[in-house]
Parts: C-alpha cells; structure tokens; sequence
C-alpha cells in the first residue's frame, strides 16, 4: 500500500508539471526571430557604445581637457582643487570670471562650445539649450543661446530669446567687486520678462543656460552633478567622458530617450540660475603677503589686492579709487 500511495503521488506531482507546462506559450518561429533580432540589436547597442567612447576619448586628448595644479589629500590634510583647462585655457567657476580679461573667458567658452557640440554629437543626445553663431556657421561669429523645443518640466523651455555667451570688451564683467552687497539681486520673474536686459545678467543667464546643458548631458550618462557643482563645467564634463555608461543611451538610436527633460531629471532652471545669479561659487586661491599693500608704479595699470574671499582684479590709481 505505501508503494502504492508513492506511485500516486508522483503521478499527481507529474500531471500539475504538465499542465503548468501547459500555460506557457509555446516557441514559435516568430518568437525565435524576436529573440535574436533582441540579442543583435543588444550586441550593436554595445558595439556604439564603444565606439562612442573611443570618439570621446580622442575628443578629450584633442581638445586637452585636463585638471591643472591642485593637491591630493596628504597626511591628514584635506586636498586643493587644480584649475580645470581646455587647449590650455582656464575655464573659471562663475565666482571667478572677474579676475580674467573678456578675451580669455570668449575664447574659452568657445573652446567648450566647441567641445560640447562634437560630444553631444558623437554620442547623439540633444540639449535643452541650443548654441546659434552671429555668422551662420559653428563657430564663425559671436555665440549665442537659448531654449529649444521640449517639456515643461525644469522650468527651462520658456527661455527661448536669444542670449549672448561672449563678454565684450568695454563692458563689465559679471559678478564685478564693485556692486554693493547689500543691493538685492533681481528676481527670476524679472530677469525673464526683461526687454532690454543689461549685457551683463545677459550673459550670465546665457552662462547658466550653458551648465543646464552640462548638468542635464551628465544626466543622460547617469553622472550626478550636485547643484554646488554645476560651475566646475569642465570638471562635469570629465566625469561624463569616464562615465561607465558613456554612450549607450541617445536620442539617436536604441534604447531611445525621451525628449528633454523628464520629471527624473530634477535641477530646475531658476533654481540654477539664482544659483549663479546671486551666490556665484568662487574658488579660493592661494594667499601671499608680498602683494599685500602693493602699489602701482603706473596711474590706472591694473594690480591684484587681497580680499577676504581670494584675489580680485581692480584698477589701482593715485586717488584710491578702485572698480
């Protein structure tokens, strides 16, 4: 009887096998052709991948994108931050775009602009902001951006007026030392339905428009830019060209992503801009005794004084007054 009961059992066990088996769809041709066209479009997906990242790295060593000077942390002592460059140009924080002539930051941003279109290229992802040229071609002329088409989430795509991402030469550079802090800075509100705006929170919108599209590229190579970051372009750029997925999400090709931006992506563009409106991130630099109380040998030739917060560029001149 127990031999019995065994025999029983089984047959059960093996009749609820069947019928499970029974309930799964049956492999088709079709079914077939499905699964290796998935296999085949993965292993392409992989091949771009790759090949994508062998253009970014070529981009890089071309364009010699490279952190400059700093310190690593040493016996217990924290660490300084080199100067990021690009074809040998310092790209400053916004904090410290003051201390360097218009030339020097024109030719630098046009170098990062340049960078930044033959990246995004490579790897076929298109940015919230669009970069136009005074001369109709890349590169010939003075550059200029604004708001392409896409969501509404990020607050970004209602600045669609054309700002100019070059300094010029007799104007102010922004964020200049001789604005009183004590004078309120103007709104998000204000600074959109501006119609005249003045050349220099003109340009700093175009420089925030600028790190939206930085911040929102690392974001489509899964590198997270924190909003204290988003002023080290450069450094940000590095970080997406060492992404370990670099390349295998795009606009382009397959997996596809959606237009920009979506709801996961969640840095705000007023809150950027605020961000680099009113408390631009200011690097420090190293401080030395022996131009403290330097005096010009020259009326009007440029010195450097020491500040609390690092060094600032002024105009010395036999009167004290200073810019």
């Amino acid at each position: 009887r127990g031999r019995l009961r065994e025999l029983r059992e089984g047959l059960a066990a093996r009749r609820r096998t069947l019928s499970a088996a029974n309930l799964l769809p049956h492999p088709t041709s079709t079914n077939h052709a499905a699964q290796r066209e998935a296999q085949e479009l993965t292993a392409l997906s992989t091949t771009l991948a790759r090949a994508r990242s062998g253009l970014v790295q070529e981009l890089v060593e071309v364009f010699n994108v490279v952190e400059v000077g700093g310190r690593p942390p040493i016996g217990g002592k924290a660490g300084t931050k080199g100067e990021w460059t690009i074809g040998d140009l310092i790209l400053p924080v916004p904090g410290d775009i003051r201390r360097y002539p218009p030339d020097h930051i024109n030719a630098v941003i046009t170098h990062t602009i340049h960078f930044l279109s033959l990246l995004t290229f490579y790897l076929g992802i298109k940015l919230p902001f669009e970069v136009s040229w005074s001369g109709g071609k890349l590169g010939v002329g003075a550059p200029s951006i604004g708001a392409t088409k896409g969501s509404d989430h990020g607050g970004w795509a209602k600045w669609h007026a054309k700002h100019p991402l070059h300094l010029s030469s007799a104007g102010p550079t922004p964020s200049s030392p001789s604005v009183p802090k004590d004078v309120p800075s103007l709104s998000m509100a204000d600074s959109y339905i501006e119609s005249d705006p003045q050349p220099q929170s003109s340009f700093t919108t175009a420089l925030a428009m600028l790190l939206y599209n930085v911040c929102y590229l690392a974001y489509t190579q899964n590198v997270d830019v924190p909003l204290a970051q988003t002023g080290d372009v450069l450094s940000n750029l590095w970080s997406v060209c060492c992404s370990a997925d670099l390349g295998r999400k795009s606009h382009e090709t397959k997996p596809q992503l959606p237009v920009p931006t979506p709801p996961s992506f969640g840095l705000d563009f007023a809150q950027l801009l605020q961000a680099t409106t009113a408390h631009p991130a200011s690097r420090s630099r190293p401080r030395s005794s022996r131009t403290q109380g330097r005096k010009s040998s020259r009326k009007d030739e440029p010195r450097i004084v020491e500040e609390e917060d690092g060094w600032d560029l002024v105009e010395g001149g036999h009167d004290g007054d200073g810019l």
